[in-house]
């Protein structure tokens, strides 16, 4: 039986990375976007493009539209979302899950949901940079695995 093993790796060189971040809950999601563009340089990625839109509802059309480019090989979505300042918290927040989720797909490529969903500031602050880390700098680790997978497969089928 012949076995083969396909996995990414946290060397980013030569890849071409989109963050999308949302203004909304800006004090969060600079933060966010410091964690990412610190994990991507980590990662060696020298090739980074940002594009801000207003909310978090916004982020999966500017994603769609950067992942079908054919400029990147991954995309970073980053925003926040918190239940105290939005009366309609679950329907920003899943309807962005969704639509970045529907890029990805669409896109064939990875579009990494950093999105920060808390009940409040402080929580959010803690995902942030906080205690519990920066889920920025998670999607950024998470994008260029994913598409470091994508080209070992893509070399490899």
């Amino acid at each position: 039986m012949r076995v083969r093993t396909f996995e990414g790796s946290l060397d980013g060189r030569g890849l071409r990375v989109a963050v999308v971040v949302s203004r909304f809950n800006e004090a969060t999601t600079r933060l966010l976007l410091e964690g990412a563009l610190d994990g991507l340089r980590r990662c060696g990625v020298e090739e980074v493009d940002v594009a801000w839109v207003p909310g978090a509802f916004e982020i999966p059309p500017a994603a769609s539209h950067l992942a079908r480019s054919g400029r990147y090989q991954a995309v970073v979505c980053l925003g926040a979302v918190v239940r105290g300042e939005t009366p309609h918290f679950e329907y920003v927040a899943g309807q962005s899950a969704a639509g970045i989720a529907r890029v990805g797909l669409e896109a064939g490529l990875p579009v990494v949901y950093g999105v920060v969903t808390a009940d409040n500031t402080e929580q959010a602050a803690e995902r942030s940079g906080g205690k519990a880390g920066n889920r920025g700098r998670d999607a950024a680790l998470v994008a260029v695995e994913m598409a470091t997978l994508l080209r070992a497969l893509q070399g490899g089928l």
